[in-house]
């Protein structure tokens, strides 16, 4: 059963109903922002009665606002008239009707369409001391008492507002295609023969929290000794709204003592699960997009369809998973003339598509 949501203005003039706070990107379409405003034209005096969603890019805690230490860049922003009414409204939706149910004849429903190159909610993990909003693109739905729709010189007062924060989430594809794979042959100094190691995992795409079976296959021709297989995953990220930067941070890893000595072969399956609960301390690591403080995962990767504007995705969340050989000479000096043999495969990250909701529940 879903909830609603509700959120009033400090002076109960008007409220905020929305009957969701996750709004789809399927591709082709975004759920539709659909929702309600109460409105007692009691006390607005003249005013009107505005609503808008906006798409931002944030950085930094409300709290700064006022000695300009926070960083806000509005992507994308919609506002429409509530009240008075003006012009025609489109057909309500499901969702609306049984929202109007519960504000009576006050009730005014608006709806919002969200373009399909804007990017999905998603965050920057603070660090554990940090307070505060950290750094990430979110989506507000915001209601306002005002004279005009955007006036710098018009100051609004918070006791005339009430907004709630949604995500745009985008879910992972029906169909997946098959797992990439990656090879190399790497000769070394004193060797005719090179080692073969060739990585693999059989989807191209993988949900959150799964295990992820990863396939090694080493021909080691030489006669030299591998004596350790190491596994890491690697979640870059790209911040592409106040300034140009790309980082990578480890997600998962992992050392396997695997032997395998001159002129032998090993194929083996390795399992990785890279989770958010085991990175809580790093940061800097994108997350999904939080509702207040509530759990989330490591950041889905990012989608980039053809025709979309990077420079609108605000953030942008890669993943791969690297193998590393540590092949060693063997003998009294093998540990200090080791070397390394190392492939990478891309991994796509993502959640799976829920069974859809349809009830509504006031709560």
């Amino acid at each position: 059963m879903a909830k609603v949501y509700k959120k009033t203005s400090g002076n109960e003039s008007i409220a905020l109903y929305l009957g969701k706070r996750d709004f789809v990107d399927h591709v082709e379409s975004v759920d539709v922002v659909d929702g309600v405003i109460k409105v007692d034209p009691a006390e607005l005096d003249g005013r009107k009665v505005w609503v808008y969603l906006a798409c931002a890019f944030r950085y930094g805690s409300d709290d700064l606002d006022v000695i300009g230490l926070s960083f806000r860049k509005d992507i994308w922003v919609k506002r429409v008239q509530i009240y008075p009414v003006v012009g025609t409204k489109p057909a309500n939706t499901p969702m609306q009707e049984a929202l109007l149910k519960k504000c009576g004849d006050q009730g005014h429903p608006f709806t919002f369409t969200i373009d399909t190159n804007l990017p999905c909610s998603v965050g920057l993990q603070p660090a554990p001391e940090d307070a505060g909003k950290s750094c990430g693109v979110d989506y507000e739905v915001k209601a306002y008492i005002a004279k005009e729709a955007d006036d710098p010189d018009e100051k609004i007062s918070k006791k005339d507002t009430c907004r709630l924060i949604i995500r745009k989430i985008q879910f992972a594809p029906g169909k997946v295609g098959a797992g990439p794979k990656a090879d190399i042959s790497k000769n070394f100094m004193m060797s005719d023969k090179p080692v073969h190691l060739e990585a693999s995992i059989e989807k191209e795409l993988y949900f959150h929290g799964d295990p992820i079976p990863v396939n090694v296959k080493i021909n080691n021709e030489t006669t030299k000794v591998v004596k350790k297989i190491k596994i890491t995953v690697e979640q870059t990220t790209e911040v592409l709204l106040y300034q140009s930067d790309k980082y990578s941070k480890t997600v998962f890893t992992e050392e396997f003592a695997e032997e395998i000595k001159g002129e032998s072969t090993l194929e083996k399956t390795f399992t990785v699960i890279p989770l958010l609960s085991n990175n809580k301390e790093k940061r800097g690591l994108a997350v999904d997009g939080r509702l207040k403080d509530e759990d989330t995962n490591l950041a889905s990767t990012t989608i980039i369809r053809p025709g979309m504007d990077k420079g609108m995705q605000g953030i942008m969340v890669s993943y791969k998973i690297k193998v590393n050989l540590l092949v060693s000479s063997g003998g009294l000096l093998g540990g200090l003339t080791a070397s390394d043999v190392g492939v990478e495969v891309p991994l796509v990250l993502m959640s799976p598509k829920p069974a859809d909701v349809t009830d509504i529940k006031f709560e």
